[in-house]
């Protein structure tokens, strides 16, 4: 889905590592929400307390998840999964649009 309809748009961004990630929270009708966002290139640890799609628009990336000790290359068009109450690690290696999902 390249478009969302009928939503509702947190206008202040999520900033972390000094700006290096940012994102906004996109709210839908039934409840779920999305965060939309962009990565620069550096190295970045997160933890989750929902499980999450994280899809990559654009750009690559390295993700190291947990209970894994390889890492796994990710290219624009790729997603992958993160199980809740987590972390994981990433390696971006070009500028990254994003688009999470929670569950």
């Amino acid at each position: 889905m390249s478009t969302f309809k009928d939503v509702e748009i947190i206008k202040a961004a999520n900033i972390y590592f000094d700006g290096n990630v940012t994102s906004r929270v996109i709210k839908f009708n039934d409840g779920s929400s999305k965060t939309l966002g962009i990565m620069m290139p550096g190295e970045f640890e997160f933890s989750t307390e929902q499980h999450e799609l994280m899809e990559i628009l654009a750009g690559e990336l390295s993700v190291l998840l947990p209970e894994s000790e390889n890492w796994q290359t990710i290219q624009g068009g790729e997603s992958f999964e993160v199980t809740a109450q987590s972390i994981f690690k990433l390696k971006v290696m070009s500028v990254v649009d994003y688009c999470c999902s929670y569950s």
